[in-house]
């Protein structure tokens, strides 16, 4: 089998396919009893990467494998394919996403202490339906607070592969800055993560015993109202159309839950303290 019908086969599968396909999958597209030569596939895939540098396409490598996607030059072009209302997010939200993906494995209550206001359930269960965020464990302290991590489909969807490609907290100017598609209403907000400023509407998180993070959500509360924020966060989540995840045929980003879903490396799920800052 030459490597020109092994690189037809490859790209073939890769457009078919509705979500990113791993080498293990693109080797067992070919027969036990004529596989692909040693090394083939992989040189495959990067003679298909190389011939992308012209085109409105490129393959990349995310956590869950290999796709094709629309490049960030023309996406705002290709984006007019979807009409779909675009998924809004709060700040809070999507400080609590940060600090979840810069410090993980991390509890509710250490969120609220970093940002200084009580983190609603709408927002946990918002990424949790979303998929990008899970629980990995508990912290061994009274009441076992749950510990939040990131999944693959996190990292599918802001195209990367690996935690340690995000850059540094500390360049960071923009919360929007972590997807740069990602919809903020048009106006670019400040990151108090750092601060701990409250936003408009949150309540300042009050020290108790335990951990915040399990307690009844009666007293959290967002930038929206409960009722609000839920809608405007789960609502459409269906479609999204940033350019992080738009697929050459519109949908590689289906994530696949699996057990080592949170953990790319044992390095990314060190404590807190020790993550990136």
């Amino acid at each position: 089998m030459d490597q020109s019908l092994i690189n037809r086969i490859v790209e073939a599968a890769l457009l078919a396919a509705t979500q990113p396909l791993t080498l293990a999958q693109l080797h067992g597209l070919f027969p036990e009893d004529e596989p692909a030569p040693e090394g083939s596939v992989e040189q495959a895939l990067q003679q298909l990467a190389d011939a992308c540098a012209d085109r409105g396409v490129e393959l990349v490598e995310v956590a869950s494998g290999y796709r094709y996607q629309v490049k960030a030059d023309v996406h705002a072009w290709v984006a007019r394919l979807w009409t779909e209302r675009k998924t809004k997010y709060t700040r809070a939200t999507l400080e609590t996403l940060a600090l979840i993906a810069y410090r993980q494995p991390i509890t509710r209550g250490e969120i609220e202490q970093v940002r200084g206001v009580a983190v609603s359930s709408n927002i946990i269960q918002a990424l949790e339906e979303r998929e990008w965020i899970r629980v990995v464990g508990h912290r061994d302290v009274p009441g076992k607070p749950a510990l939040f991590g990131t999944t693959k489909g996190f990292l599918d969807y802001f195209g990367l592969k690996r935690l340690d490609e995000l850059p540094p907290l500390s360049e960071l100017k923009d919360i929007g800055e972590l997807e740069p598609q990602l919809p903020l209403d048009g106006a670019p907000l400040p990151v108090s993560i750092a601060s701990g400023d409250a936003v408009d509407g949150e309540e300042q998180a009050t020290p108790s015993d335990g951990d915040a993070g399990d307690r009844d959500d009666g007293t959290d509360s967002d930038t929206q109202d409960p009722a609000d924020a839920s809608q405007d966060e789960a609502a459409n989540d269906d479609t999204p159309t940033e350019a992080g995840h738009d697929a050459a045929h519109a949908s590689h980003d289906e994530p696949q839950p699996q057990d080592d879903d949170a953990a790319v490396s044992d390095e990314e799920h060190q404590a807190p303290s020790e993550q990136k800052q």
